[in-house]
């Protein structure tokens, strides 16, 4: 999947499903029946208005006074494979099958990717529903 230009929420939400399997005839809520995803060119993802500098991704450690926030943009900065992996995490379920799904997921900044021998096809993600 390439990412130029494409919004993060809804670019993440087929992502995830596909990561789940929903889109095949064979789903089953219990399986990890989905398809491995490459996405390239993650930092070229676009979010609207101001939300690179206004929304909050929160994490909390445990400890008292150990929640911590970012921005987009901050993870981004950090590397644009995490902005997408905490967006489409939160979109998987929370067991050891979403930690599992989210394994098949493969991020890359650039336009390369080391998976050419697996023969991957090009989706557009506009065309699915």
């Amino acid at each position: 999947i390439d990412a130029t230009g494409q919004t993060l929420g809804r670019m993440s939400s087929k992502v995830a499903k596909l990561l789940r399997g929903k889109y095949k005839p064979s789903f089953s809520p219990h399986v990890d029946c989905g398809d491995n995803v490459i996405i390239i060119n993650a930092d070229k993802v676009e979010l609207t208005g101001n939300k690179w500098t206004q929304r909050t991704y929160y994490r909390y450690s445990g400890y008292p006074g150990g929640q911590k926030a970012s921005t987009p943009e901050d993870l981004m900065n950090a590397g644009p494979d995490r902005l997408l992996r905490k967006v489409i995490k939160g979109m998987l379920p929370k067991n050891k099958l979403g930690a599992a799904i989210l394994k098949n997921l493969y991020v890359y900044a650039g336009n390369e990717h080391p998976h050419q021998a697996q023969q991957p096809k090009q989706i557009d993600i506009n065309t699915l529903k």
